[in-house]
């Protein structure tokens, strides 16, 4: 009897033992996660800036061409407070009527490859419209990615029609501004 209650007591201890255990493990994977959680949370907030910037190098070339009329961007400046990490964030350039509309948000995960094959943690879409589209109820829209490629992180378009992938750049933002005139 009485080495039956000590062989009890030795397996409650090495159970509490391996208890205690795995909480300090816990301890130790919840702050592994806290701190991948803040880095993607900067990350995200930088390439909020960089789509930003992106869009105001645009219409500063194009501006610096012009003689009569000027591209608008709105908000027409962007701080590090700027990016909402839970609401849809809009950008627009406007050129006479003449709109693109681009508006992201964060991904539900810290990572997603949900709707697009490359990982990536922001998410939204660009839309592209003028008077004469919006008569024939016709609003072309593209979705873009901030992704994680291989360490590279960069902003891609994605046309879901015609499965044409690319970075989002100037030579993008022409090609859009393009078919709007």
């Amino acid at each position: 009897m009485v080495a039956r209650i000590a062989n009890q007591t030795q397996a409650r201890e090495a159970r509490l033992k391996r208890l205690a255990g795995n909480i300090d493990a816990l301890a130790q994977k919840d702050e592994g996660f806290l701190r991948r959680a803040r880095e993607v949370a900067a990350l995200r907030q930088a390439a909020a800036a960089d789509l930003y910037a992106i869009c105001a190098d645009f219409v500063a070339s194009v501006n610096r061409l012009l003689a009569r009329t000027a591209v608008e961007l709105d908000p027409p400046g962007y701080g590090p407070n700027s990016f909402q990490e839970d609401l849809v964030n809009l950008m627009q350039i406007n050129v006479r009527g003449r709109i693109l509309q681009i508006s992201f948000s964060s991904t539900p995960e810290l990572v997603s490859t949900e709707d697009f094959r490359v990982p990536y943690t922001l998410e939204g879409t660009v839309r592209a419209f003028n008077q004469e589209l919006l008569d024939k109820d016709i609003i072309e829209e593209q979705l873009i990615f901030y992704t994680l490629e291989n360490h590279k992180k960069m902003w891609r378009f994605f046309d879901a029609r015609t499965y044409r992938s690319g970075p989002f750049d100037q030579e993008y933002l022409i090609g859009l501004m393009e078919q709007l005139l």
